[in-house]
């Protein structure tokens, strides 16, 4: 579907189309695709996934009330007040097709190719990671149609729900293609930048995907069925992830880590285009802070000068919005002496070197703690949120080499993350009372352990479940929305952002106009 062209973007984008086409893409035009091995391609396809991911997160970092606007800058303009339209993520759509396209290339060119199964397997899981994400942004997608290029250049959009069904379908035929695979030819670090061809690690992350899809409906009336059978058929041989489920394709100074490249440094040395323009929240440092919990363990990683005076200020607020330090994204910990000498770091910008995440183990921890706290899964709820938080320590804690760094204690800091928090059930779990309360602490915990990383997460779920609690009429660090919000929404957030100006001019026939705030995305009950 790469036959879009591709108009501006809010600055919040602007940052980060470094699309696929800029590292080992094979989609310069599609419809003229160049014939390629399919284990070629299978590594720029999952780099490219890397980077399209980096794209969803920086539309979740304002969205989901992470990320707000530094003072001395201007031009924001419709963010301010999630005034959005069409143009606004029209490369994260087509980006995000693009890289599908990848995989289509390699689906179809290992189709009946039983030495090729674990490549083919392995595209179609990350067709479902990268569906699953369009559907949760836009809705109703092309999906049955779409990736045909000149086949079909209108394709229909398909009903997300319809959509979400099939890809457990699809993950649960990629992990028996891996299983029935008679003479495979094996992956490694070259043709698997995310699990160096290790298939019992791709057969968990296709269970995680599938676990995160169906928490994602178990609230979804129409869906109870599907998420009771689909549950009682889970594979609970496999499993779920054991690591973060991190790309590195050899991320270097010149070919930086998307992230790093986005919120850090570029290649000369300079801030990236946009981190001088953008703060933390108020309402995310509260978590960190004091005003809402205290976290010196991860604040410490996470937020440059966090025990003196990090900047922070609400999304919105020009009156007196503070500047960052200068040179330094704020959300950059190591030493900045020259444009020649910038030091690797901890927290969520490591170094140009560190690999782009695109599920954190913490996630699929709280992910297990919701679907036990309901019953979906056997197991202990408060003993899977445990191992959430102790997973964000230590992905926090990690170097550029993925290894946590010498002289931090990952369960002596959890131990003191909960004792300064004692009273508090959304660190301490069992002092909550209700099953309202359990899940609202597993939520929080969620979206306090995607902050920077894989923020579209904790968007989605806020809309999902209305966790972390925001006062819409509180102080910064108790309102998660813009300052300027219209939102109608009770929350003052968006619901949802627009289809692109790319299906306006070229699927006309097809394309919706969308309410930002009152068109809902199927699973969001608000």
């Amino acid at each position: 579907m790469k036959r879009y062209n591709i108009s501006w973007m809010l600055a919040v984008l602007v940052t980060v189309l470094s699309s696929c086409s800029d590292y080992l893409d094979i989609n310069t035009n599609p419809n003229q695709a160049t014939s390629v091995q399919p284990l070629l391609v299978l590594p720029a396809a999952i780099t490219g996934t890397a980077s399209v991911s980096n794209q969803f997160n920086s539309y979740g970092l304002h969205f989901g009330g992470y990320m707000a606007n530094a003072g001395g800058f201007s031009g924001f303009g419709n963010l301010f007040n999630y005034q959005i339209i069409p143009a606004d993520y029209n490369a994260l759509w087509v980006n995000a097709y693009d890289n599908l396209n990848d995989y289509k290339y390699v689906i179809d060119k290992t189709e009946g190719d039983d030495t090729q199964a674990y490549a083919s397997a392995a595209a179609q899981i990350m067709v479902a990671y990268n569906f699953q994400k369009l559907v949760d942004a836009f809705g109703d997608v092309p999906y049955t149609e779409a990736l045909q290029n000149n086949a079909n250049l209108t394709p229909k959009y398909d009903d997300a729900a319809t959509i979400y069904q099939d890809l457990v379908t699809k993950l649960d035929e990629s992990i028996a293609k891996i299983d029935g695979a008679e003479f495979p030819t094996a992956l490694n670090s070259s043709s698997d930048p995310m699990f160096g061809g290790d298939m019992e690690k791709w057969k968990k992350f296709a269970n995680t995907i599938k676990l995160r899809i169906l928490i994602r409906v178990s609230g979804v009336p129409a869906l109870s069925s599907f998420v009771t059978t689909k549950f009682a058929a889970l594979d609970k041989t496999i499993g779920f992830i054991t690591d973060d489920a991190i790309v590195n394709p050899g991320y270097v100074k010149d070919k930086p880590n998307p992230l790093w490249n986005s919120w850090g440094y570029q290649s000369t040395g300079t801030l990236a285009l946009q981190a001088p323009s953008r703060l933390p929240t108020e309402f995310a440092f509260g978590f960190y802070k004091g005003q809402k919990l205290e976290d010196i363990g991860r604040g410490e990683v996470i937020y440059k000068n966090f025990e003196t005076n990090t900047p922070v200020n609400q999304l919105g607020n020009e009156v007196d919005a503070p500047t960052i330090i200068t040179n330094y994204s704020t959300w950059y910990t190591g030493t900045f002496s020259s444009a020649s000498s910038i030091s690797n770091a901890l927290g969520v910008l490591k170094g140009p070197s560190q690999g782009q995440v695109l599920m954190l183990l913490a996630e699929a921890q709280f992910l297990q703690a919701e679907a036990r706290l309901k019953g979906f899964i056997t197991g202990d709820f408060a003993a899977s949120f445990d191992a959430g938080i102790a997973a964000s320590y230590t992905y926090l804690y990690k170097d550029v080499t993925n290894v946590v760094a010498a002289g931090k204690n990952v369960a002596a800091d959890v131990a003191a993350y909960k004792a300064g928090n004692a009273a508090s059930y959304l660190v301490n779990i069992k002092l909550a009372t209700t099953p309202a309360q359990r899940l609202e602490a597993i939520i929080t915990q969620k979206w306090i352990a995607v902050n920077m990383i894989n923020s579209e997460e904790g968007y989605n779920e806020f809309r999902r479940t209305g966790y972390p609690v925001t006062q819409p009429n509180g102080d910064a660090y108790h309102n998660i929305a813009s300052l300027l919000s219209t939102s109608t929404r009770p929350d003052k957030l968006p619901s949802r952002i627009l289809y692109p100006t790319s299906e306006q001019s070229y699927n006309a026939g097809n394309y919706r106009t969308i309410n930002p705030f009152t068109d809902l995305i199927f699973w969001d009950p608000n």
